[in-house]
């Protein structure tokens, strides 16, 4: 299964650190990404491949978000489907 994470906070170093370590320990592949500043925000978007993963979608969710509370940015992640559907209307 695919899906699409996106980090926002406060620019600092170690963002990408931080998630991509995160995606390290779940054996979620990151299959592309992007990422801007805006100001003084950080912005990534990330496509991730969940497939090899042994945990469940919501325990990678929740594994992200506190990631991301831990180095103070807002970590969000929804099913490729999802974000697909909503893009169609």
């Amino acid at each position: 299964m695919k899906a699409f994470l996106t980090v926002i906070g406060k620019d600092k170093v170690g963002i990408v650190a931080a998630i991509s370590d995160e995606l390290f320990k779940l054996n979620v592949n990151i299959i592309d990404i992007t990422q801007t500043i805006m100001e003084d925000f950080f912005t990534m978007v990330v496509m991730v491949d969940l497939s090899k993963s042994s945990k469940s979608f919501d325990e990678i969710k929740d594994a992200l978000v506190k990631r991301g509370e831990s180095i103070g940015v807002e970590a969000r992640i929804q099913r490729e489907e999802i974000f697909n559907k909503m893009h169609r209307i």
